[in-house]
Order: C-alpha cells, then structure tokens, then sequence
C-alpha cells in the first residue's frame, strides 16, 4: 500500500511540473501550449488520479482505519475536479487551482502511507 501512496505522490509531482510548465511554455510558445493544454491530457490525469486514489487512499481506510487522509485525498480530487471546469487561458487561475487541489491530493497519500506504517 505504501507503494501505491508513493506512486500517487509522484503523480501528483508529475501533475504539479506540467502545469508549471504549460504556464511557462504558453508564455514562451503558444504552440507548444497549445500541445500541453489539450483537455485530454487533463481528463486522462484526472482519471488517473482518481484511480490510484481510490485504491491506495482506500485500501488505506480498510487497512489502518483511519478516514482523513481518504476525505483529504477526496477534497483534492474534488478541487482538481472543478479547476477542470475553468477555462485553460490563464485567466481565472485554473492553473493555481489545479496545483492545490494535486497538493491536497499528495498530501492525503503521505497520510495514508505514514498511517499505514504506524498500523505495520
């Protein structure tokens, strides 16, 4: 289970790095934004976050009985959600969004590795 809240995190890392990166990149070269803010890319992300979420922060409730870092990992899927529904333009802070709601995600999986460790 550890493993699984440490692929999330990374996934989260990854989240965090192509949202920097679009901003930079769209700034530099619309094109290449352009690339990296196909809708696509974010509902595949979300997808996955989503899956690994619901697995590792689940198993975790099952293994150690501990429900916080599962609702924390849930609020950040949520927000990450809902900067989904933002337009990609920059110019209502989907970006900041995103990077919260992945940041809320992480840290409810560093919960629930921690938690699973004190449960060993």
């Amino acid at each position: 289970m550890p493993g699984l809240d440490r692929l999330a995190i990374g996934l989260s890392g990854l989240c965090v790095v192509h949202c920097l990166a679009t901003s930079v990149l769209l700034a530099l070269m619309s094109a290449a934004g352009g690339l990296l803010l196909d809708p696509h890319i974010h509902e595949v992300g979300l997808v996955m976050a989503i899956a690994l979420g619901a697995v590792a922060l689940g198993r975790g409730v099952v293994r150690h009985g501990e429900a916080v870092p599962a609702a924390v990992g849930a609020f950040g899927l949520g927000v990450m959600a809902g900067a989904m529904q933002l337009p990609h333009d920059g110019s209502n802070g989907e970006a900041l969004w995103t990077i919260v709601g992945v940041a809320l995600l992480a840290l409810g999986h560093e919960m629930n590795r921690r938690a699973s460790l004190r449960a060993c």
